[in-house]
């Protein structure tokens, strides 16, 4: 799908009374981190990530937001028991630079469609005086060739059929919304959106604001969160000791967690499931103190400052989301 964050699953929440960590590791899934592939156009997501687990030795990855075949830039991967921060990773706002044909539009907005309609060419100053109206908060409608489910089959195999497709309008947000360049029937735009956003709906949305018709002829994802394409690699130049990426407290932070410090006996009962009392934790210097409350997601840290997993902090007591072993 283009522009959007696949869907993640649902993080598994459990009561810290001495239970089973939820979503232990069971077997072994490899080494685990996050991995940044530089994607190339031509390549689908799934085939640009297969020399992944061979470079890297981990039998068990998962992305977190795919690019279509048209599309190039920074796909984020989850090695090994790291993919349980998928829902975390989905959520991130992400940045684009996409470039828009105006003149025709195609059933699938993108270059790889038919062309379905025509319309004159847009004026600059035009185009540039609509675009207030797409910042901010906005609904938008994605596109009938996407991955999304209706009634349970994806909507793009429906219009391939030659279903007629309603696409209900969601919610989503555009942080940043800059013409970069335009110059007779081409338009550069500068994208920073929410999970859910679709860039082929705003090319096929703000030329319909202009009188318009228009397609992507291409798309670079430039950041997600807070990774960007610049420390990516290709998938088969990728090195295990480089470029397997662990969670430190520097970057859970970042992401939007608090960073909290076990001592090796709070290790020991986080690591087994059992009942752990937050004034056992230490938080990190941009969180709140000792017996404060913190609001974020808590990222769980071993004394050697390994990254052990997630908790949650809701009416004063301490809720696991999952324990990742150690060295895993």
């Amino acid at each position: 799908m283009t522009s959007r964050a696949a869907e993640g699953r649902a993080a598994i929440v459990a009561g810290n009374e001495g239970r089973t960590p939820p979503g232990a590791p069971s077997g072994g899934p490899g080494p685990g981190g996050i991995v940044l592939v530089a994607k190339p156009a031509g390549l689908t997501s799934f085939k640009a990530l297969a020399p992944v687990k061979r470079r890297l030795g981990t039998r068990h990855l998962g992305h977190t937001g795919t690019l279509d075949s048209f599309a190039s830039g920074l796909l984020v991967v989850l090695a090994g028991a790291y993919t349980r921060l998928g829902p975390w990773f989905t959520a991130f706002d992400k940045l684009y630079v996409a470039r828009l044909v105006f003149g025709e539009e195609t059933d699938t907005l993108d270059p790889e469609g038919s062309v379905v309609a025509t319309a004159p060419l847009p004026e600059r100053a035009a185009l540039e005086a609509v675009l207030p109206a797409f910042r901010g908060a906005i609904l938008q409608a994605p596109p009938a060739y996407s991955a999304l489910h209706i009634e349970g089959e994806r909507a793009s195999e429906r219009a391939r059929r030659g279903e007629t497709l309603v696409m209900k309008e969601r919610p989503v947000t555009i942080s940043l919304l800059e013409l970069e360049d335009f110059e007779g029937r081409e338009a550069t735009l500068r994208v920073r959106c929410s999970s859910g956003t679709y860039i082929r709906s705003l090319a096929r949305d703000l030329a319909l604001a202009v009188g318009s018709r228009a397609r992507l002829s291409g798309l670079e994802r430039l950041e997600v969160g807070p990774f960007a394409l610049a420390g990516a690699r290709p998938a088969d130049e990728l090195e295990p000791g480089r470029d397997l990426l662990p969670l430190d407290p520097e970057l859970a932070t970042r992401m939007g967690f608090v960073p909290a410090f076990m001592d090796a006996a709070t290790l020991s009962r986080f690591s087994k499931g059992a009942f752990i009392d937050p004034q056992a934790l230490r938080f990190g210097t941009e969180g709140p103190g000792r017996g404060q409350a913190p609001t974020s997601p808590l990222a769980m840290f071993s004394p050697s400052l390994e990254f052990r997993g997630v908790m949650n902090l809701e009416g004063g007591a301490l809720r696991y989301r999952f324990v990742i072993g150690e060295g895993r």
